[in-house]
């Protein structure tokens, strides 16, 4: 995957034609770039690296265009791999074997998917390089002196890594700081000596390089100082809440960096001094913040379920624009504008990960589980390969799953739009079968609905109204109280929504309101302009032959089905069948489907409820006496994890050591199905003081990284 994914983007970047590949470079050594022609290296806002980076970028005008365009391009992508191997090799020890030999692949591939890699190779800029000298003198040359000479070097080229000094100080490697702070002043001396005034340009009127490149203000600049700008201050105040915000960021990270790289985690220290160093540089353009990538190795959450939450946020903001993260709203708009500051911010400065002497590190509170149950269908063959987890899902997991699924069916149900007359023949051949059949009723329902006002407008109202609301509100009463039956519908749901979207790619089929001539009547959208091949605005932003199956129905259906089989009383069983009812009757009535989409809608449901059928087994049923078990065993596991942790010995109320000290050991019971969600118990000591687990941040230890 790591291969194919490398390919991927090399072949991405090599077959765009030759003037809109590598922009970036061909601005500094093209033959109309900065260095080619001479002059200052920033009289124009094409250049925004410092006078060294300048001065090491001189000699690359002279080089074949061709061979510089293939040569940049596979050098760039061998930094990245060697960044990639860095970071697996860096991970805190002990790690199991399977991590050891998956981490370097799963690390190439997150890193081949980045935003800033891709940008990287698609501008042709410098900003791995950076965070291979970082990485390569923290963890693979030998001697400080070498290894600060390395960071040194990367200060020059991107000056508030500068950081990276005082993270080597404090954790007393101070020749290695000492050496990256001599190297920095002597790459920075020399190209001053080479390049005077262009450094001064840089260094003085700039300000370390303020101001150059595009729009500060403009979305691309993840900075503090472009989210200031974009919140509309500007001028001495902007610039002084910028050096006072940016010192508090600066000074934050650095105390926990050196914490964690104190306490073993030094790959996470780095992540960390890195993403401050973004936060609190003038201008940080996306190929510039690949240091929040490396901050998944840091381990967050108590639960086994909740471990995933912090590599899968990292993953997503990484490699997925804002806008499919975050709604275009007007309150989350400055969310959606500063998500990836936001991000770094929050991992440099605030997220408090485990301490490795935290006994969550290691051991985090497992998933409780219940083994398949008896079947009703014995003849049905099933591949239990899902656990049936009794645990709530981490909600943050849940609404970014919900949110990409949901942009991702949008894109691909827009991609799969077929031509006009492939959709008009499936209609013609849908509308024969229906007649046939003799359920061609459309025509009919239309037609007799539209001569009564309000029985139109109610049907209008209900076809536009409850397709999304109804569906998440089911899910939401789920989520809070019927875990174990949310991950059964829930899963159901995905599973008939992916089938809808084969359909949509396979048969594109025009609905009724879409067939120019069988007079149908839109009753929501109004009278289409058959004359235009798109039928006006409205194509452009939806498939309009989105049709076969409908999910208008499929998923009304799937309410209905979810609130007959879980509503403990036999009215509510009974309302919700008229969600599925009128449902039907309004895409019918509102000429936005035919009968038969209504089937295929139906179909996909089943299929989806038989698909977690196959591989989960029936839908869990816990009694009483299962959720006891339940929580007597995720006790039993935390008392071991304890027992693992610090040599004790769990009793059954707390953990006494071998010395007798007092020690923490934490209740927990999990989360149980269709249970309250639980609340923070504290453990009891020998002294019969409450107290609670250790997973702060770590304090200061002696030992250094």
């Amino acid at each position: 995957m790591a291969a194919v994914l490398a390919v991927r983007q090399v072949a991405a970047v090599l077959r765009q034609p030759p003037d809109e590949r590598l922009i970036d470079l061909e601005a500094w050594v093209g033959p109309e770039g900065v260095l080619h022609v001479g002059g200052s290296l920033y009289d124009s806002d094409q250049f925004t690296g410092t006078p060294f980076a300048g001065l090491v970028l001189r000699p690359l005008p002279h080089a074949a265009e061709q061979a510089l365009g293939w040569g940049w391009t596979f050098g760039t992508l061998l930094f990245v791999v060697v960044v990639a191997l860095l970071a697996a090799r860096a991970l805190p020890q002990p790690v199991s074997r399977r991590t050891a030999l998956l981490a370097p692949p799963v690390a190439i591939s997150l890193l081949m998917l980045s935003l800033p890699v891709r940008n990287t190779l698609y501008l042709g800029q410098t900003s791995v390089i950076p965070v291979l000298l970082v990485m390569l003198g923290c963890f693979a040359v030998r001697g400080q002196r070498a290894g600060g000479v390395l960071i040194g070097v990367a200060v020059a080229l991107q000056p508030t890594l500068l950081l990276f000094a005082a993270l080597l100080w404090f954790t007393d490697r101070r020749r290695a700081a000492a050496a990256a702070g001599g190297s920095f002043l002597a790459c920075t001396l020399l190209a001053w000596a080479a390049l005077p005034d262009d450094s001064g340009t840089y260094w003085f009127h700039h300000l370390a390089g303020a101001g150059l490149g595009g729009d500060p203000a403009g979305l691309s600049n993840q900075s503090l100082h472009g989210a200031l700008l974009r919140l509309g201050l500007s001028g001495p105040l902007e610039q002084v809440l910028f050096l006072l915000l940016a010192a508090v960021i600066a000074v934050v990270a650095v105390r926990r960096a050196v914490r964690y790289a104190r306490d073993g985690q030094l790959l996470l220290a780095v992540a960390m001094t890195g993403c401050a160093a973004v936060a609190v540089s003038p201008t940080a353009w996306q190929h510039q913040l690949l240091w929040l990538m490396l901050a998944v190795a840091g381990r967050l959450g108590r639960r086994d379920s909740a471990r995933p939450m912090w590599p899968v946020a990292v993953v997503l903001v990484m490699t997925l624009p804002s806008s499919v993260l975050i709604p275009d709203d007007a309150i989350m708009r400055p969310l959606r504008e500063n998500l990836v500051l936001i991000a770094v911010v929050l991992t440099a400065c605030v997220i408090p990960f485990f301490s490795r002497k935290s006994v969550f590190y290691a051991t985090p509170i497992p998933t409780d589980a219940v083994p398949p149950g008896p079947t009703r269908f014995p003849w049905i063959p099933l591949l239990p390969v899902w656990r049936k987890v009794l645990t709530r899902p981490n909600l943050l997991l849940e609404l970014a799953l919900i949110r990409v699924g949901y942009t991702a069916y949008s894109e691909i149900r827009t991609i799969a739009a077929g031509s006009r007359a492939a959709a008009e023949e499936h209609g013609e051949q849908i509308y024969a079968l229906e007649r046939f059949l003799h359920i061609d009723i459309e025509h009919w329902v239309n037609h007799s609905v539209v001569k009564v006002p309000w029985l139109q407008e109610f049907f209008d109202f209900y076809y536009t109204s409850f397709h999304f609301f109804v569906p998440l509100t089911i899910l939401a009463v789920l989520y809070v109280r019927r875990p174990v039956d949310y991950r059964w519908a829930r899963s159901a749901l995905g599973f008939a929504t992916l089938l809808a979207l084969l359909g949509f790619w396979l048969y594109p089929l025009a609905p009724p309101r879409l067939m120019p001539e069988l007079g149908f009547i839109d009753t929501v959208h109004g009278a289409q302009d058959f004359g235009q091949p798109d039928y006006g605005a409205l194509t452009a932003v939806t498939n309009q032959y989105a049709a076969m199956p409908s999910l208008h129905f499929g998923w009304s259906l799937w309410c209905g089905v979810v609130i007959v089989a879980l509503a403990p009383k036999w009215w509510m069983k009974a309302l919700g069948t008229l969600h599925p009812l009128f449902t039907v009757s309004a895409i019918v009535a509102t000429a936005n489907h035919w009968i038969m989409d209504a089937v295929g809608g139906a179909v996909a449901v089943a299929t989806g409820f038989a698909l977690v059928y196959f591989l989960s087994g029936p839908r869990p049923r816990t009694t009483p006496a299962e959720k006891t078990a339940a929580a007597a065993r995720a006790h039993t596991a935390l008392g071991t994890a304890l027992d693992t942790a610090g040599g004790t010995k769990t009793g059954a109320r707390g953990t006494k050591t071998g010395a007798g000290e007092p020690t923490s050991a934490p209740e927990r019971e999990p989360e149980r199905a269709n249970a309250e969600p639980d609340r923070d118990h504290t453990g009891t000591g020998t002294d019969g003081t409450k107290t609670k687990p250790d997973d702060s941040e770590p304090e200061h230890a002696p030992q250094s990284a």
